[in-house]
């Protein structure tokens, strides 16, 4: 990987957001400006509100465990372009920030909406671009291009709101089977996903996916194993050992996943066949290149007793908490959590270059 120096980089790191992901945004930007060296990087903390106001903050106001929203000293800023440069205004105050880690999962962050913003301001940006962003949030336009590329994905259907009231457990119970799973086709964290046992779970499972989202996916149940695999890399991306949740829920719900200190363990590396294990990460790789994504994602699988793979979804923004596996998965491949950080930085210079040697006019 091409290393470059940052000389004290004015790095803006952007986390919060109009999400139901919102919570999880702000533990994931405390672990990444405590991992971050200090030594590298000058940086520029700025959270999104749940109703969209731009905020610059202290870094002691993000390591503390008090509603950072809620600070004194945040400072209210507006964020433009300048000379092809994106621009932080405070007052009169100006500030040049010359690389972005945005951390904002879900909608509005991780949707390619913000990538959109950062492309056309012209600064470099980790993780995916605008396409690899939004198609990776759709669960169900990425899952047809995984289908039509070749990659094992369950059975699944998708409905718009317009059909909310059409909707029939007894024929999706035909086509999939119970249980099954119902999802705002764009969300992450688990949130509004619920498992679907009998008809008498259906109707509420229905209402809560479509109040985050217009379209929702209706999944089979797949049993067995969920294993992950973090990926890194822009035109040659790689792929870490692989992780196994182990949920002590139902399933790996967001209570789980948050809220929860025993709502699962982790096996890191799986318990898996060598031979499966590299198969998983051949896909892995398969589905983050034929999604459009760089930099960085985690694509989450279902192993079934047979050794049977399936994608799931892939995560463009992936958690950076302290329980979050995608760093979790670099550390156990020897890529430490700061050296981790740096590396995402260096994919998105890396990526801004090659795009500013691309003619734009005849």
């Amino acid at each position: 990987m091409k290393k470059i120096n940052k000389n004290k980089m004015r790095l803006a790191i952007i986390f919060g957001g109009k999400s139901a992901e919102h919570e999880v945004s702000i533990k994931s930007a405390r672990n990444v400006i405590q991992a971050l060296d200090k030594k590298k990087y000058n940086l520029v903390i700025l959270g999104i509100s749940k109703v969209g106001d731009w905020f610059q903050f202290e870094e002691a106001d993000m390591l503390s465990s008090k509603n950072v929203f809620a600070s004194k000293r945040k400072k209210a800023v507006t964020v433009y372009a300048e000379k092809n440069g994106m621009v932080v205004q405070n007052n009169s105050k100006k500030t040049k920030i010359e690389v972005v880690f945005p951390i904002i999962h879900g909608t509005f962050g991780e949707d390619g909406t913000l990538q959109g913003m950062l492309k056309a301001y012209g600064v470099p940006f980790v993780g995916s671009s605008i396409l690899g962003s939004a198609v990776g949030m759709d669960k169900d336009v990425a899952k047809r291009l995984m289908r039509e590329a070749g990659i094992p994905v369950s059975k699944f259907l998708v409905y718009r709101k317009r059909q909310q009231d059409e909707l029939s457990f007894e024929e999706i119970k035909k086509a999939l089977s119970v249980p099954f799973f119902v999802k705002p086709a764009n969300l992450g964290s688990s949130v509004g996903i619920s498992k679907v046992k009998n008809k008498n779970d259906f109707s509420q499972a229905i209402k809560d996916a479509f109040a985050y989202d217009n379209k929702i996916i209706i999944e089979e149940a797949v049993v067995g194993k969920e294993i992950e695999c973090s990926v890194m890399g822009n035109e040659n991306p790689m792929a870490s050992v692989l992780g196994e949740i182990i949920p002590s829920h139902d399933f790996y719900s967001y209570k789980a996943k948050y809220l929860d200190k025993k709502g699962a363990i982790t096996a890191i590396p799986a318990n898996i066949p060598k031979d499966v294990a590299k198969k998983i990460q051949a896909l892995a790789i398969q589905t983050f290149e034929v999604l459009c994504c760089e930099g960085m994602g985690r694509v989450d699988f279902f192993l079934t007793n047979s050794n049977k793979i399936f994608v799931n979804e892939i995560n463009t923004i992936p958690g950076f908490t302290s329980v979050s596996m995608y760093p979790k998965l670099w550390e156990q491949s020897e890529v430490a959590y700061s050296d981790l950080i740096d590396n995402l930085i260096d994919l998105a210079i890396e990526r801004h270059e090659m795009e500013n040697k691309l003619r734009v006019s005849k």
